[in-house]
């Protein structure tokens, strides 16, 4: 009984351990069969060609936060999903073209769903068109996530921020400039310029780009202590958001990057001149002055051939007279005209936060060249330029340098070029400008504002040769009695507008249909009272 017992146990023993290893076996073959299936996957992937489209850009640069001078937001770098679609991959590519239509209805994706290659239904898509393509269903469907540069204000700082690339690096404005900074930090960058400025000050332009038909225009609005520009728009301006790249030259930074005749804001910097060199005073008498003179062959008269032939220096600068101007540069002489003017940084290629800057054209001084330059012919500069050298002229005689970066005050005065009481005496000829009978820019005679200035109408030059196309120019100083702010308004190419009403605002009773002349007081100088009129509430509360 007890071998029969010990017997069954035995067998019994043996029977479980041949079960043990056939399930073991089984399990091994299971496991072998998934990582054959797997393996072979895995090298199918690896050698299928995957389109370059749908590659997740995973080392795109981070671009830190660029703020106004308030702090609020102008250029921001954040995550989106860019959708994309695999036609091969689609079943019914009719029942998925009506439903993109109804979703997208101002776009067209048949050529491309009928195609054989991955494109992008939506970049940048929206968290609510994104969820109404998820509920169709689709499978060919592959969404990107991404980081993307984003422009809150779209077209207001569009010159001064300039463009990124695919890549995301700064190709042109602020972004290329400041491109290592905004890379390597996270610190936003914050600059001078304010967003409520800016917008009325485009605003304006653009109200006036419409009255006057201008090819193009441009302001700036810059601190004459600081050099701190507050505000500065160029049209025609574009989308930062479209990363469209730009060829036309009409988008060009006006501001900054156009090199221009700019006429009679010269004859300020003729008289200061005068001044500075203590060869004329204000009331330096100039009598028997032609209407008109020779110059190496060529004539140079007055326009307006009504200006009186005797006239003091002060005068002369009222009157905007290009004889007189003329004959007080000569008084100056050309080596001491010419210092006068490479001190005020108009001559070269000036120094600026963004690299889109004009390169004046150079020339050959001689004395044709110090008379056509006195009233401010054949020399060309920039606006900012422009902007700079008034500002000097207005805070003292003080270089200062413009800046679009807002930096700790620098309490420091630069270097001192003109007196102070020579500043104050163009200041006050300048007021005479805008607020007696005979100036030429009586339009500005704001009440409230003291605002000082000097118009400048040249004659365009195209391809070398002058046309009878414009660049009209108002350079301003306000408050006059305590200089602070310089506003430059350039309108390229205007025409006459046979409907504007011009409405007087120093206490007259009188209005004017249509635009009489087309020169600087009746168009720049419009333009710089109605942006002034709009920024001066925001000037006296926040500044």
């Amino acid at each position: 009984m007890n071998n029969f017992e010990n017997n069954f146990k035995y067998q019994e023993n043996k029977s479980n351990l041949k079960i043990s290893f056939e399930r073991v076996a089984f399990i091994f073959f299971v496991f072998f069969i998934i990582t054959a299936i797997f393996s072979s996957k895995t090298i199918y992937l690896g050698l299928k060609k995957i389109p370059q489209t749908k590659v997740l850009k995973e080392k795109e640069k981070y671009r830190a936060s660029i703020m106004d001078r308030d702090g609020n937001i102008i250029a921001k770098t954040v995550r989106v999903t860019n959708l994309g679609i695999n036609p091969k991959q689609l079943i019914n590519k009719d029942k998925l073209l009506i439903s993109l239509r109804l979703i997208f209805p101002n776009k067209n994706f048949e050529k491309e769903i009928n195609g054989n290659k991955f494109f992008y239904v939506k970049r940048k898509i929206s968290p609510d068109k994104l969820e109404k393509i998820k509920l169709l269903g689709e499978k060919s469907f592959k969404e990107e996530e991404n980081i993307a540069r984003v422009y809150p204000n779209g077209n207001l700082f569009s010159h001064i921020l300039g463009q990124i690339d695919t890549d995301n690096n700064g190709v042109s404005g602020i972004e290329k400039s400041f491109d290592y900074e905004l890379t390597t930090s996270n610190t936003p960058l914050k600059l001078t310029l304010d967003t409520e400025l800016q917008y009325l000050t485009r605003q304006e332009l653009i109200k006036f780009q419409n009255v006057f038909k201008s090819y193009g225009s441009t302001a700036i609005l810059m601190n004459i202590h600081s050099g701190e520009v507050l505000s500065m728009v160029s049209l025609p301006d574009f989308d930062l958001n479209k990363r469209n790249k730009i060829f036309d030259k009409k988008f060009l930074n006006r501001s900054t990057k156009g090199v221009y005749e700019l006429g009679s804001v010269f004859k300020t910097f003729t008289f200061a001149a005068g001044l500075q060199n203590k060869v004329i005073k204000e009331d330096t008498l100039f009598e028997n002055l032609p209407k008109k003179i020779k110059c190496a062959g060529r004539s140079i008269s007055e326009y307006d051939m009504d200006i009186p032939s005797k006239l003091t220096a002060e005068q002369i600068l009222i009157r905007s007279g290009n004889i007189g101007s003329i004959k007080i540069a000569q008084k100056v002489g050309l080596e001491n005209y010419r210092k006068f003017l490479e001190e005020l940084d108009l001559l070269n290629k000036t120094e600026f936060d963004i690299e889109e800057i004009g390169n004046p054209i150079p020339f050959n001084w001689g004395k044709c060249k110090l008379a056509t330059s006195a009233y401010g012919h054949g020399i060309t500069t920039t606006p900012l330029q422009l902007a700079k050298a008034y500002a000097i002229i207005s805070n003292g005689g003080y270089k200062i340098k413009p800046t679009l970066i807002k930096r700790e005050k620098n309490l420091k005065k630069g270097e001192q070029i003109i007196s102070e009481e020579n500043s104050k005496k163009i200041n006050a000829i300048l007021r005479k400008i805008v607020t007696t009978e005979e100036g030429t820019a009586n339009l500005a005679n704001i009440a409230g504002y003291e605002i000082a200035g000097k118009t400048g109408t040249a004659q365009k030059s195209i391809k070398g040769k002058y046309s009878k196309k414009k660049i009209n120019t108002f350079a301003s100083i306000f408050p006059v009695s305590k200089p602070k702010y310089v506003l430059i308004v350039l309108l390229d190419e205007p025409k006459l507008s046979q409907t504007y009403v011009y409405k007087y605002n120093d206490g007259k009773e009188k209005s004017i249909v249509g635009t009489p002349f087309n020169t600087a007081g009746w168009t720049s100088v419009e333009v710089a009272k109605n942006i002034i009129e709009k920024i001066g509430p925001i000037l006296a509360i926040k500044y």
